[in-house]
């Protein structure tokens, strides 16, 4: 029951924060969460920070100099859209330390069902990635040069692109046939 509500609580605490535009209501809305996080908050503000650092640091610089260039500079704009993105990935990892997915679906046989499909999705790519990873090291007797690093970047994110486009096509297909989606098609 906790997971669940935990969810839901979750679900709302992501509206509330795509709604408000008020920053002083967004960091107040950060600083109560941080206070709920108790002695977990460093570490979840660490690993939230560093999941947006190069997103939101593209996009920010991105940001200022085309408005700096066009005139139109809003510096409130950017602390605004930073600190809901960072709130709303804080959140997400707060979520994922906190609650059993598998509890928290559990009220829908639909939703247990692509979320553990979706999980296993994880698992194998997890393990594919640990897989590059370790194949690079292992035939890389000095060490590894950034353009090697590129190269096998590139192959993996082309793998990777490619697994998922197939997985996916797979997984929908076995999903129509037992019925799931309830189309006509």
């Amino acid at each position: 029951m906790k997971d669940k509500a935990a969810l839901l609580l979750y679900a709302a605490a992501v509206l509330c924060v795509t709604l408000v535009h008020d920053i002083r209501f967004l960091a107040a809305g950060l600083a109560a969460t941080l206070l709920f996080s108790g002695r977990s908050a460093p570490l979840l503000a660490a690993r939230a920070g560093r999941a947006i650092l190069v997103f939101n640091g593209i996009v920010s610089v991105s940001y200022a100099a085309l408005a700096l260039l066009r005139g139109a500079f809003q510096p409130e704009f950017l602390l605004r859209m930073n600190l809901r993105v960072f709130l709303l990935t804080y959140l997400a990892f707060l979520l994922v330390s906190r609650v059993k997915p598998f509890r928290a679906l559990s009220f829908s046989p639909a939703l247990l069902h692509l979320f553990t499909l979706t999980y296993g999705q994880i698992i194998v790519f997890r393990r594919l990635f640990d897989d590059f990873r370790l194949a690079l090291k292992s035939r890389s007797p000095a060490r590894i040069g950034t353009r090697d690093l590129y190269r096998n970047a590139g192959a993996a994110g082309s793998f990777f692109l490619e697994k998922a486009l197939h997985s996916s096509t797979e997984i929908a297909d076995a999903m129509r046939s037992r019925g799931f989606f309830r189309d006509p098609r």
